[in-house]
């Protein structure tokens, strides 16, 4: 099989090594005689798993005893009402403020005025988020919680670091997730869909402070409340064994190879990319300021419709897939994720000169 360079946005590209791994597993699960499909989710060797990921999560993150790890179903969307389900009421006038940088920050802000008051603290909607907007100056201290995103996808912005806040701040780190070092601990709770830095689609990553869990609504059922589940370590229900362990073998990958290494390549692959679109006369960047552009998450756009088609058509004659950009923006967008390799990219970027050639 000749595997495809596969630049999409999620699900993502995986190392080879953790998809041999998952793929043996598959067949047998660590000389038990059962397929890691087959493995009793509250048997020990499933709550091995989960312990071992929720260590690897702690070291990763450098968070203390006072976070609780969990893995949950829904991917990154469930969190959208999740979160304000547990921390807000409507009959005690609860707020929330939201930083609106991108599609799926609004969407997130967008669920939480089904469960409380909503306040959009800053956003670079006028300018097609092609910017990041500006961090709040002051935050109400009445609010429950300030929720951001760190990374947007579909424009290719990226918050580079974790701001501490005077309220409980919540960030949704589905699309950058250990793309390097950050401080997590400025975090009351963050999450992340797995599927771009951490495994396969139908799993959330969520790591909340302790005293966050004494906050939540008690009134919630026991699936969708975070005290709830930490109690029952992620398993109050039958869990995704197979997405959990993939994203298991992706901990181990990941703290294998070294956040700081990780991160050394994901800038040598980005600033490549960017620099190859910066000095063309047919790409041409969506995010214009350097200090708001994406490391995970490169946009841009030819200089006509039918330019972009043949480039399209170029990079599939060529085995490239997922540049393609999101269907609300169009051109392009080439996703970094930390799985992805440098040649990879370097790959692509030999192919967007020659194609100017053309």
């Amino acid at each position: 099989m000749q595997r495809k360079i596969n630049f999409n946005a999620g699900p993502a590209t995986l190392p080879m090594e953790v998809l041999q791994e998952a793929a043996a597993a598959v067949t047998e699960y660590n000389g038990t005689g059962m397929s890691i499909l087959e493995l009793p989710h509250r048997g020990k060797e499933f709550v091995a798993i989960v312990e071992e990921s929720k260590a690897i999560v702690k070291d990763l993150c450098e968070l203390g005893d006072d976070y609780e790890v969990l893995w949950l179903h829904g991917g990154g969307r469930q969190q959208f009402f999740m979160l304000p389900m547990n921390f807000l009421d409507k009959e005690h006038d609860d707020a929330a403020g939201y930083i609106d940088s991108g599609h799926w920050s609004e969407e997130a802000l967008e669920y939480a005025t089904h469960y409380g008051d909503v306040q959009v603290l800053t956003s670079s909607k006028e300018s097609n988020y092609s910017v990041l907007p500006a961090w709040p100056h002051t935050v109400p201290a009445q609010l429950k919680y300030v929720h951001f995103t760190s990374n947007n996808t579909i424009y290719g912005t990226q918050f580079r670091n974790i701001p501490k806040c005077n309220v409980p701040l919540v960030a949704d780190m589905s699309s950058d997730i250990f793309c390097g070092r950050m401080n997590y601990t400025n975090c009351a709770i963050f999450y992340a869909a797995v599927q771009k830095n951490l495994g396969t689609p139908g799993v959330a990553l969520v790591a909340i402070r302790k005293d966050m869990l004494a906050m939540c609504n008690k009134e919630l059922p026991p699936m969708l409340s975070y005290a709830a589940q930490a109690r029952e370590n992620s398993i109050l229900n039958t869990a995704n064994v197979f997405g959990i362990y993939t994203s298991l073998l992706m901990l181990r990958w990941t703290q294998k190879k070294g956040i700081d290494a990780i991160e050394k390549e994901n800038k040598e692959k980005a600033n490549l990319l960017y620099d190859t679109i910066d000095k063309s006369k047919v790409f041409t960047g969506v995010v214009k300021k350097k200090a708001d552009r994406s490391m995970m998450n490169v946009c841009f756009t030819a200089d006509s419709e039918e330019r972009e088609k043949d480039f399209l058509k170029l990079c599939a004659d060529n085995n490239i897939i997922g540049v393609k950009g999101h269907r609300s923006v169009g051109g392009f967008r080439v996703s970094l994720y930390n799985a992805m390799g440098l040649d990879d990219v370097t790959v692509l970027c030999d192919l967007m000169k020659t194609f100017e050639k053309i």
